[in-house]
């Protein structure tokens, strides 16, 4: 429900999502590892599939690579978090040449070296066999699902350049979508969705984005008990945390702050807020907590975590989850966009 407001130096308002942070422990069953229950899986549709900007070799090497993930019964997140790394590593491209311009001993899709006890070279010549090996080793990192899909290609990989993974999470997600009939799965509730998003609070949606009657309404409100947990809709780094009411805006001081008591419609605020960073300069914000969030600007979180609970502090009727969704960094009121398509298109039903 409410906007943020006034707490840019220009002066201009700039509505501003909040990330909660609320319990200290983590509980096992978000960082848990594997692939087991509750996670969402898929099934491949179209196998021979060419998704755009693919050559025929490439599409045969990414089909291979999320059919193994579907047989092994890997959640459609592993496949999109295999196809980048194979962009990455490879091109989707099968080199098996050991001359002067190969990296080592690194072999095929993803670049495996026999020296390092990934396989023999035939074997890792094999793209149904590396895609498997991949899998093996991803399915032993703890958490690897809410994991920022750099990271967790990193620990299967351990490149000397870890952060080279992030910039092809979109096109990975494209390239899966077009072998499982041109949609990812949805994901209901708590599990994480191929794309690499949850939802952030249980809880019904109810006022919506710049409705008729809120014109200025930047994002959906769900509606959820005073002191329900919310978590990070999906990994990120924090940040924004203040402190919005009536006008003004503080960071966090440490001490008793206007945010700490419920609020009332009129007086303005998010109350307490944050916002995250993700990939492709996506920005999350989640409004009106109950008491200061847990996370720190800069913290690294991830998707599922807990950040926070829902209240009612700032420009609130009642305990509710505002969220938003803004396309472009830093968020801005020009670049809010409807939370509930955009969570629909990255596989999660608020």
């Amino acid at each position: 429900m409410g906007r943020i407001v006034g707490w840019v130096a220009s002066g201009v308002a700039v509505v501003l999502l909040l990330i909660i942070a609320a319990t200290a422990g983590v509980v096992s069953s978000v960082f848990g590892g594997g692939g087991g229950g509750g996670s969402c899986v898929g099934a491949v549709t179209v196998p021979g599939a060419t998704p755009a900007g693919l050559t025929a070799e490439q599409s045969r090497n990414a089909g291979v690579i999320v059919a193994v993930g579907e047989r092994t019964r890997v959640p459609v997140r592993g496949w999109v978090i295999a196809v980048a790394t194979a962009l990455q590593e490879s091109s989707l491209i099968n080199h098996g040449d050991l001359g002067p311009d190969n990296d080592h001993d690194s072999l095929g899709l993803f670049q495996q070296r026999p020296s390092q006890g990934w396989g023999t070279p035939e074997q890792i010549m094999s793209p149904d066999y590396a895609a498997g090996k991949f899998y093996e080793a991803l399915l032993r990192v703890p958490g690897w699902e809410r994991l920022p899909l750099t990271d967790a290609a990193q620990k299967v990989q351990r490149s000397a350049y870890p952060d080279a993974y992030a910039k092809h999470e979109t096109r990975a997600t494209e390239i899966v979508a077009a072998y499982t009939g041109g949609t990812l799965p949805v994901c209901d509730g708590a599990p994480v969705s191929a794309a690499g998003w949850t939802r952030p609070v249980v809880g019904t949606a109810g006022s919506g984005f710049r409705t008729g009657d809120r014109p200025g309404h930047d994002g959906v409100d769900i509606m959820a008990g005073k002191g329900t947990v919310i978590r990070a809709a999906s990994g990120g780094v924090v940040v924004r945390v203040r402190c919005n009411v009536g006008g003004d805006s503080w960071e966090p001081t440490g001490g008793p702050m206007p945010c700490d008591r419920d609020g009332y419609p009129g007086l303005g605020g998010c109350g307490w807020y944050a916002e995250i960073r993700h990939a492709g300069d996506i920005v999350s914000r989640y409004c009106h907590m109950v008491r200061q969030p847990i996370v720190r600007v800069g913290q690294t979180v991830i998707a599922g975590q807990p950040i926070g609970n829902a209240g009612s502090s700032g420009n609130s009727s009642g305990p509710h989850l505002h969220y938003e969704i803004h396309e472009g960094y830093p968020a801005t009121e020009n670049n809010a966009v409807d939370p509930v398509p955009f969570m629909r298109r990255v596989g999660v039903a608020l």
